[in-house]
């Protein structure tokens, strides 16, 4: 039989009112009634009902969560996966639930509508097309909201440093002797134009020629589009010495192509990669590449959000880097 919040008072010998505040943390209930309340509710199997907390509160404790990946892994991705894990755990702990928002639930429900519909009290956005009128009609809603990898106007941001990731990578290349580096990058979009704009510095400032032929599209996440971009620039009579593939997927890829073809990396061709996923760093040869602290990430967009939502006052929306870190392995090789 459920156990009502009546039935706790009683056996506590409080008034309705005095519980419920003890279980909502008031500050005008003593410490010792407060942990009375907690320990009868845990022995008397009580917990609090959602909707009516809801309802009193005008608070679900529920935080949404838009991700739309175009790449077919999803959320076996292991940056999203990484960093989604982070924030779910931070969010926890501040006693936040989390429900995937889409716009498939109902015929014609948008992001927005259905984060209406879910009673959210705060959003995420992890992946997205961030230029999508549903995606901005979110960022500029009264809801409060993180965008990951997009700084926005409007809703708070955790960025990675993208630009300064990608130029540490270019400029390690050019340390070890490369001056013919090549890179292969993701669709258009902010992460790709930060990154693009850091490999394009650390050759500007070794006086390095930028070469329109070495940088090519690649989809990120998507090792068959990595194969025929790798295949394409490694038939140039004079192709590159190194080539920066969009992500570790593409990277550990392009190795076994390389291998495929006789070559050996990073004897024949040093290749670089992007992120810093536990697999590639397992690989043979290790790969060069740049680990992307999902962790932080997660944990401060979750903090963010938080802040946000139960503390409106505390200041305008941020827009929170986070370093990157340049993990030299060993798939780029020196040149003399």
């Amino acid at each position: 039989m459920k156990v009502s919040i009546r039935d706790l008072a009683a056996a506590c010998s409080l008034s309705v009112s005095a519980v419920s505040k003890a279980l909502n943390n008031y500050p005008d209930i003593s410490k010792e009634t407060r942990e009375l309340v907690l320990k009868t509710a845990q022995q008397m199997g009580y917990f609090p009902n959602a909707s009516a907390r809801t309802l009193k509160t005008n608070r679900s404790q529920n935080l949404g969560v838009l991700f739309e990946p175009i790449s077919p892994s999803g959320m076996t991705h292991p940056f999203f996966s990484a960093l989604l894990e982070s924030f779910k755990t931070e969010a926890e702990k501040f006693g936040y639930d989390l429900t995937f928002i889409n716009n498939n639930i109902r015929s014609g429900m948008s992001f927005l509508e259905h984060c209406r519909y879910r009673n959210v009290d705060g959003a995420i956005i992890v992946c997205a097309d961030f230029h999508a009128r549903e995606v901005q009609a979110l960022l500029s809603s009264d809801i409060p909201t993180v965008a990951i990898d997009y700084p926005s106007e409007t809703a708070s941001s955790v960025l990675s440093e993208n630009e300064e990731g990608m130029y540490a990578l270019t400029k390690y290349a050019i340390s070890m002797g490369h001056k013919k580096i090549a890179c292969l990058h993701g669709e258009n979009c902010f992460v790709t134009e930060n990154r693009l704009n850091g490999y394009k510095r650390a050759l500007k400032e070794a006086n390095i020629e930028i070469r329109e032929d070495y940088i090519l599209p690649s989809t990120y996440d998507n090792p068959q589009e990595a194969v025929h971009a790798f295949k394409q620039i490694m038939a140039y009579a004079d192709r590159p010495t190194c080539i920066m593939m969009p992500d570790d997927t593409a990277a550990v890829t392009a190795i076994q192509t390389a291998q495929a073809m006789n070559l050996s990396v990073p004897e024949d061709i040093s290749i670089g990669g992007y992120d810093g996923v536990r697999i590639s760093l397992m690989f043979s040869p290790v790969l060069s590449t740049i680990k992307q602290d999902t962790f932080t990430m997660g944990k401060a967009a979750a903090q963010e959000l938080i802040r946000l939502m139960e503390n409106p006052a505390s200041g305008a929306k941020k827009t929170i880097t986070v370093p990157a870190m340049l993990i030299p392995g060993e798939s780029i090789g020196r040149i003399s």
